[in-house]
């Protein structure tokens, strides 16, 4: 067999079982996916060689089992992603379907195990986090999944939905909560610059800043990945600077908390010495010490909208917006504060 009639994982692909079908790649997806309008004898050829490469046809739409959703991580090791998984599981419950979640950590390997197990329980429909679609997008197309995105990694496909947050008015919101204050030198810990969310944080900052008439400070903009250890590391890197800021924002929860144990281990106070701003609103920030102040976005409620209109596709129906931004809001505790008089 030919090198490209398989996929990396050396299975046979759509393609080329349709070549050995003798018919078109549509028509090998309405067999996979139970549709009438496919002839005796053309069904029963492309289906034993589905049978015989490992695909599984999907069960027709009016069979009376439930509804079975995947909801698909590139990484389940963060608080963010409990709450995403709380939202989907609140309404998938009340909607009577089933939900199976998984990580694929951005590897190829994992990728192609999901997308075999995928089409071994049939499941209706998809939602995706934070990842890079690539070839899972052309995969659900021909298995006739349909598939909804929450933040997504870059710009998807035009006819994928997706549900994300106002994360440029966020990150505005938190600039500018510190410049009402009257900090002037501010810092950011930026999240992942592949992340649409992350990059869109960064140009709230921006805006902010723009908008105050202060000229941007390139030093003061450190990289980070949305995990604890990043937020250490980058506030360190600020408090290293010949003239540190007075105050940090971090572009998640997860980093402000880490930027004020790195405060912490210098000796330095929260807010009276440097004020810190987060991104989430994840429950274990009421809780910090400070309080954290942070921008809330509503990560159950996205998913629970991931629900709803993955749900709407399976019946066929659209979603009234291809492209939906839940609204985000500035929650102010304990860990801003005016800055200090410095000597």
């Amino acid at each position: 067999m030919a090198a490209h009639e398989a996929d990396a994982g050396g299975r046979v692909t759509i393609t080329e079982i349709a070549r050995q079908a003798g018919v078109s790649v549509p028509t090998v997806s309405r067999v996979v996916n139970g549709r009438s309008d496919v002839s005796p004898e053309t069904r029963a050829r492309v289906e034993d060689l589905l049978r015989r490469h490992g695909y599984r046809k999907r069960p027709n739409a009016s069979t009376s089992r439930a509804v079975l959703l995947d909801l698909v991580f590139n990484d389940l090791g963060s608080p963010w992603a409990v709450e995403i998984i709380r939202g989907v599981e609140e309404a998938a419950h009340a909607a009577g379907a089933g939900t199976v979640v998984s990580a694929i950590h951005g590897r190829s390997g994992d990728a192609r195990e999901w997308t075999r197990n995928l089409r071994a329980r049939a499941s209706d429909g998809v939602i995706l986090v934070t990842s890079a679609m690539n070839t899972l997008h052309e995969e659900l197309q021909i298995l006739g999944v349909p598939l909804v995105v929450v933040d997504p990694a870059g710009f998807p496909a035009a006819d994928v939905p997706t549900i994300g947050a106002a994360n440029w008015s966020g990150g505005m919101a938190a600039t500018e909560h510190l410049l009402a204050l009257g900090h002037r030198r501010i810092g950011l810990i930026a999240g992942p610059s592949r992340l649409l969310c992350a990059r869109a944080r960064l140009d709230g900052y921006r805006a902010a800043l723009e908008g105050a008439g202060i000229t941007l400070d390139a030093s003061l903009i450190v990289p980070g990945d949305f995990r604890p250890e990043a937020g250490f590391a980058g506030c360190n890197a600020l408090l290293d600077l010949p003239e540190p800021p007075t105050a940090v924002f971090a572009a998640s929860d997860q980093m402000a908390l880490g930027a004020i144990e790195a405060l912490r281990g210098r000796g330095l106070r929260v807010p009276e010495d440097m004020s810190v701003v987060g991104f989430d609103d994840l429950p274990e920030v009421r809780w910090s010490a400070p309080p954290l102040t942070t921008v809330r976005q509503p990560l159950a409620d996205m998913g629970k909208l991931a629900v709803r209109t993955v749900l709407r596709l399976t019946r066929g129906e659209q979603p009234d917006s291809p492209r939906v931004e839940l609204g985000t809001d500035l929650v102010v505790r304990a860990s801003t504060a005016a800055p200090a008089e410095r000597g």
